[in-house]
């Protein structure tokens, strides 16, 4: 008898595993955002409120017309009201949903699953047989039971993977610790505002930027970069006199070849890209320092990016 009631408790616990959807990452969460913040996870917002009868741009900026759609949302939901996209937010944000579907909750299901899986899926707003392919496979990915279908857990682990850096244009990789790519992932907020950095910089005329380490793609520390493990730090070389920073090799403050001037336009520029998410830049040139735009800490620029609410207090903004 005990041994029958010992292979039934085998078998329901078998029974219940296979129809309980796996949670993929343990410490996934829905990445706040708000007003100052761009990127992917801000261009699905949008798109989803749209979805929940909105008004709303699709830039992937969160900017003034965005914040004043979240507050109507809340509203009509009865959430707290304070323009803020959090994890209650999200959640009545993102509905359920499966091949067949179709609007702007699906665009903002197929422009996720393009940044985070580095995708090319047309957001045509039809939960089609690619789009269905591209959510088993991100399940499969995710460690999630691969129905197809884009529940709560689902939403959840996407918006928290991490979206890959594009160095294709204005950003170039000078890896210091042997990291290679597989170090160039970051929140989609992080990776956006950098990119839109290095836009601006490039305007100046003074060269592409060099980029070291951001993070892994489900986070964890790197080698030689123990404060990379959320996605939200970047580390960037200063910028050299000859514009050379991507080819010539690194440099610090106190090369013969080190441009302050370009250095500071860069600073600015990142801190303008993200205006009330920058958390710190750390960079020991004395002279940035005594401005106001750094932070004494190490040879090359730390950037430290926030969010609005974030589990661990060094990335609240």
């Amino acid at each position: 008898m005990r041994r029958l009631v010992t292979v039934l408790a085998v078998l329901l616990a078998a029974a219940a595993a296979a129809v309980t959807p796996a949670h993929a990452y343990a410490g996934a969460f829905f990445h706040t955002q708000n007003s100052g913040n761009r990127g992917v996870d801000v261009l699905a917002i949008q798109h989803l409120l749209i979805h929940g009868g909105q008004s709303a741009p699709t830039t992937g900026v969160f900017d003034a017309a965005t914040t004043a759609a979240v507050r109507a949302f809340q509203t009509a939901k009865g959430l707290g009201v304070d323009g803020i996209v959090g994890p209650q937010t999200w959640a009545a944000l993102s509905p359920t949903l499966r091949a067949g579907d179709t609007g702007d909750a699906v665009r903002a299901l197929q422009v996720e699953l393009n940044a985070k899986r580095r995708l090319s899926l047309t957001a045509t707003g039809e939960f089609d047989a690619a789009t269905t392919t591209a959510v088993r496979n991100f399940q499969t990915h995710a460690g999630i039971d691969s129905d197809g279908v884009v529940g709560p857990i689902t939403w959840k682990n996407l918006v928290w993977h991490h979206d890959y850096a594009d160095f294709a244009q204005n950003l170039c990789d000078q890896d210091p610790d042997g990291n290679g790519t597989a170090a160039n992932w970051g929140t989609a907020a992080a990776v956006a505002q950098l990119e839109q950095a290095a836009r601006a910089f490039a305007a100046t005329g003074a060269g592409r930027v060099p980029v070291g380490d951001i993070g892994f793609e489900h986070g964890g520390s790197i080698p030689g970069r123990s404060s990379h493990a959320v996605g939200l730090d970047i580390d960037i070389w200063p910028i050299r006199t000859d514009d050379a920073q991507c080819t010539g090799g690194r440099i610090t403050w106190q090369s013969s070849t080190y441009d302050r001037a370009a250095t500071r336009e860069l600073v600015r520029a990142i801190r303008a890209a993200a205006p009330g998410h920058v958390k710190l830049i750390f960079f020991n040139d004395p002279t940035l320092i005594s401005e106001g735009l750094t932070t004494r800490y190490d040879n090359h620029l730390h950037v430290r990016y926030c969010e609005a609410v974030h589990p661990n207090s060094l990335y609240s903004c």
